[in-house]
């Protein structure tokens, strides 16, 4: 099995409130574990906050105003930017499914600036698996998967990615108990 551009979604019964009614994207999945970050989770923080932080100058309300999403819950501090291919900074890696992931100070500036990527999420954190922990937790059915697709992690609004991967595979995620019986 290999997870690599799919989405996690997590089932009701998830007990990790990290991971709790989130949406996961994995951008790289193989034999040293898991990668990816999820991408419904507001921060609570704004853009023009990080910006402040990091005394990056930005004039721009609507830049400013963007949220941060809470990647997950492995080095928190981390900020990263998540945007389609084509610019390249100082720390850019390209992933498999035609997404990029920036992590220099060099792409925040590109964004006050209202430099490309003009499509992106900007994270703090990620999430991360070693390796057969997430198969083990797919087995315990703490997470349904889909294959990805760009416009749900770009284009789809935040409260409805849950909603959107549901659909993907067919199901209305509204519908799903947290539990099972036996008859």
């Amino acid at each position: 099995m290999n997870l690599t551009h799919h989405f996690l979604l997590s089932m009701p019964q998830m007990q990790d409130t990290d991971f709790r009614d989130s949406v996961v994207y994995i951008l790289e999945h193989g034999d040293n574990g898991a990668y990816g970050v999820i991408i419904n989770q507001e921060l609570g923080m704004n853009l023009g906050g990080v910006f402040s932080q990091m005394s990056i100058p930005c004039e721009d309300p609507m830049i400013n105003e963007q949220s941060v999403l809470r990647g997950g819950p492995v080095d928190e501090g981390h900020g990263m930017v998540l945007h389609m291919p084509g610019p390249r900074f100082d720390i850019t890696r390209e992933f498999p499914g035609g997404v990029a992931l920036s992590s220099s100070r060099d792409v925040l500036e590109a964004l006050a600036n209202s430099e490309p990527p003009e499509t992106h999420l900007t994270l703090l954190g990620h999430a991360g698996w070693v390796p057969g922990q997430l198969e083990m937790e797919i087995a315990e059915n703490s997470w349904l998967t889909s294959p990805a697709d760009i416009q749900t992690i770009f284009h789809t609004p935040l409260a409805d990615r849950r909603k959107a991967v549901g659909h993907l595979l067919g199901i209305d995620i509204g519908q799903i108990v947290g539990h099972s019986g036996r008859a």
